[in-house]
């Protein structure tokens, strides 16, 4: 048995997230926790809301709600539907918990103590009206570049050009509308990369089995232009956590929170430990996974995120790792990702554009949505959702293998030998080579599943569901019944002791399914299958199964067609 720490990229809090955020981290981090805690290892996997930032208060304003509790309803609504989807946390934390907020403020003293912070003078726009200075995701204007009258002063979505919000064109206050603006000097606190890139960069020289995506991606913000940049940590902003030396207070900066990108991350850290506060478990539990000094040093620490966060993730958190001078575990892997697209469009939150978790979940159920969307990940480039491909992987993968199979072998025995496995009958040549072939693709399954590699797992898994298939079509048990029953009841048992095993090996992928088929089996026996024989003679003669409803149902060109009317990309 191995410890694997496993933390998804935290959502932020500003609504509820769409398929493309679901694919990009949390689903694919959770296939890989199921994945492991059935082969037997110890797991912890973690997640949270990210409640800070420009963001938060910009929602919070929306919705016409103190910050706080904004961020208190949306983090249980994320968590409603992250329960709704499967994904298995063992903790789903909060950066705005005390937790994050210590630990927080005591990388910053010691980076600080440690000469890798630096203060710096920069100017910044300044709202009269407000009495505030506003982020750049404050400011609105029009882009230079197209001409779009809702830029952001970091970014125009419609065009994608980097601003500073001095590039608008009559810029506005997003709190206000207020024009009433000038730029003022302010003071904030450096992360000082440039100073620890050597660190880094061997760092992450040293990780030869990342995918190429992620240190392409690492190494780009490490070399390209100038290189590593210094990073600013603090915000002029209400909302966050307050700028600290640790417990102390840190002369010039009052009044000033951290910047969302130093907090996020660390909490992580945190939401470990919350997650064993809620057990009432002793800190030394939580310190095992993190502290190398602890217990951590036999932890393998995987990160998945979209490759928009890996900078963040290869660089900046390494960076306040490091710098701490602190025995903290550092990553062992990060598998990133490219972006889902919809419709030939983009997904996006803050547009509205796209099919959100929510309203996936009031479609169909989460199985669905889980195997479409892991099949189709987005690995070696970005993938596309459309109403087309999606029911027809539906329909071919999940009702007609996988449901089929499952449907036609229980029916069969019912109507032959009753709701029992019969007895009778041994192993002939089609069942040897059944076994070979199980065994070889088993063997292939994990070794895609350890290596992380997504959509060859499921199409490894597919071709598993598969092989039961062409096993029934050649042995018929429907026609072997009438010249031979004890062949037949040999054949049935096998095909029965297939959905056992097709329910264990497909948990990561469709849990509820898989749960459904043991349940239909009356088993609790969710043993990974050390070989295809022990696993096929699971279930013995005797044992008393039900016939379960439809696993999966079509989805007809109707219901395609009425969802792909009704979900054109704009969210009202």
């Amino acid at each position: 048995m191995a410890r694997h720490l496993i933390t998804s990229a935290i959502p932020y809090i500003n609504g509820i997230k769409h398929l493309g955020n679901l694919v990009g981290s949390q689903l694919p981090a959770d296939l890989y926790a199921r994945y492991l805690r059935e082969r037997g290892h110890e797991v912890m996997f973690i997640c949270a809301t990210d409640e800070h930032g420009t963001p938060a208060e910009l929602a919070a304003k929306k919705a016409g709600k103190p910050v706080a509790d904004y961020c208190a309803e949306m983090h249980e609504t994320q968590a409603v539907i992250a329960r709704n989807f499967g994904l298995s946390f063992d903790h789903f934390g909060r950066s705005s918990s005390p937790r994050n907020h210590v630990l927080t403020q005591h990388f910053a003293g010691k980076l600080d103590e440690n000469g890798w912070i630096t203060e710096v003078e920069e100017k910044q726009v300044y709202s009269i009206d407000d009495g505030r200075f506003l982020p750049d995701r404050y400011i609105e204007g029009t882009c230079p570049n197209c001409g779009y009258d809702k830029a952001r002063g970091d970014q125009c979505e419609n065009c994608t050009k980097q601003l500073d919000p001095t590039d608008l064109i009559e810029p506005r206050s997003a709190i206000s509308g207020s024009t009433n603006l000038e730029v003022r000097a302010t003071k904030h606190l450096y992360l000082r990369q440039r100073a620890l890139k050597d660190q880094i960069a061997s760092w992450i020289d040293s990780k030869k089995d990342w995918p190429i995506l992620t240190t392409s991606i690492a190494r780009k913000w490490l070399n390209d232009g100038d290189g590593l940049q210094d990073r600013g940590i603090t915000r002029d902003l209400d909302w966050g956590i307050p700028v600290q030396k640790g417990d102390q207070p840190w002369p010039g900066m009052e009044g000033k929170v951290f910047y969302v990108w130093f907090d996020a991350p660390i909490e992580y850290i945190a939401g470990t430990a919350e997650g064993t506060d809620a057990k009432g478990q002793p800190d030394s539990e939580w310190r095992r996974w993190w502290r190398l000094d602890e217990g951590a040093e036999d932890v393998t620490y995987t990160q998945f995120m979209g490759k928009d966060n890996v900078p963040f993730h290869t660089l900046s958190f390494p960076a306040t790792i490091i710098g701490s001078g602190e025995p903290w575990k550092l990553v062992d892997y990060i598998k990133s990702f490219n972006y889902l697209t919809y419709d030939g469009g983009q997904f996006s939150t803050s547009q509205g554009r796209g099919v959100f978790m929510d309203q996936a979940l009031s479609i169909l159920p989460a199985d669905y949505w889980r195997w479409w969307l892991l099949s189709h990940a987005p690995e070696s480039g970005d993938s596309e959702f459309t109403w087309d491909n999606f029911q027809q992987s539906v329909n071919k993968d999940l009702a007609d293998v996988l449901g089929n199979f499952v449907s036609r072998i229980t029916k069969f025995c019912r109507s032959k030998f009753g709701e029992v496995i019969p007895e009778g009958g041994s192993y002939g040549p089609e069942e040897e080579a059944l076994l070979d072939a199980l065994t070889a693709r088993i063997r292939a399954y994990e070794g895609f599943m350890d290596g992380m590699e997504i959509r060859k797992s499921a199409g490894e898994l597919r071709a598993i569901w598969v092989l039961g298939n062409e096993y029934l079509q050649t042995a018929a048990p429907w026609s072997t019944f009438k010249t031979d029953p004890e062949k037949a009841a040999m054949q049935v048992r096998l095909g029965l002791n297939l959905i056992r095993l097709y329910a264990v090996l497909s948990a990561p992928f469709i849990p509820f399914a898989a749960d459904a088929m043991l349940a239909a089996m009356q088993t609790d026996d969710r043993d990974w299958p050390a070989d295809a024989r022990t696993a096929l003679a699971t279930l013995p003669a005797g044992h008393a199964f039900t016939t379960p409803e439809v696993l999966f149902a079509k989805i007809s060109d109707e219901d395609r067609d009425e969802w792909q009317e009704r979900f054109k990309g704009i969210r009202s």
